[in-house]
């Protein structure tokens, strides 16, 4: 059987996942919000965007997008590793995604206003009370019918989707590893 997936030729991307321990010890995940305009509008998501012919590598895809959304200088991000690669279930793209660690958030964000809306630096803890965990049914375009979505609820958003798989491999790295 033929279907979307299987005759969709995959973009190469990434994304950068930035965290820093705050002034109060308390670990964050620097996420944005998109835009409202383009396939992934309004959504949270992590910095990064698509690989382009002048990157040697899907980190420096990464690190390119992060500072030209954000203003995230490279050379403060030590990366702690490279996350499973999330392919997006309707929009095609292969996503890799990045753990990187700043010794302290930037004096200031620089937010690239065409693309981005806001830049969020949420507490893990945060993410990561029961509360915050739900799951609703949605029918996206090109799905026959609803089906289960889990996201998290960070403030008046929801993280869901590719970002929500990239996640959820972020905590299960930091369950092995302290940071």
């Amino acid at each position: 059987m033929t279907t979307l997936r299987s005759t969709l030729t995959l973009v190469d991307s990434a994304v950068l996942a930035p965290m820093y321990r705050d002034p109060q010890g308390r670990l964050r995940l620097v996420f944005i919000r998109r835009s409202p305009h383009g396939i992934h509008g309004g959504q949270i998501a992590f910095p990064g965007g698509r690989r382009e012919p002048e990157d040697a590598s899907l980190l420096d895809t990464a690190l390119r997008e992060a500072e030209e959304e954000v203003g995230l200088d490279p050379s403060r991000v030590r990366v702690l590793a490279e996350l499973p690669v999330v392919q997006t279930a309707g929009t095609g793209f292969r996503v890799a995604p990045f753990l990187g660690w700043l010794d302290a958030a930037p004096p200031t964000w620089r937010r690239q206003e065409t693309e981005i809306d806001e830049i969020l630096e949420v507490p893990l803890d945060e993410l990561t009370r029961p509360e915050a965990h739900a799951i609703e049914f949605r029918q996206l375009p090109g799905w026959p019918a609803e089906r289960e979505i889990p996201f998290y609820r960070i403030g008046q958003y929801k993280l869901w989707g590719a970002t929500y798989k990239m996640f959820q491999s972020i905590r299960e790295w930091l369950a092995e590893h302290a940071v």
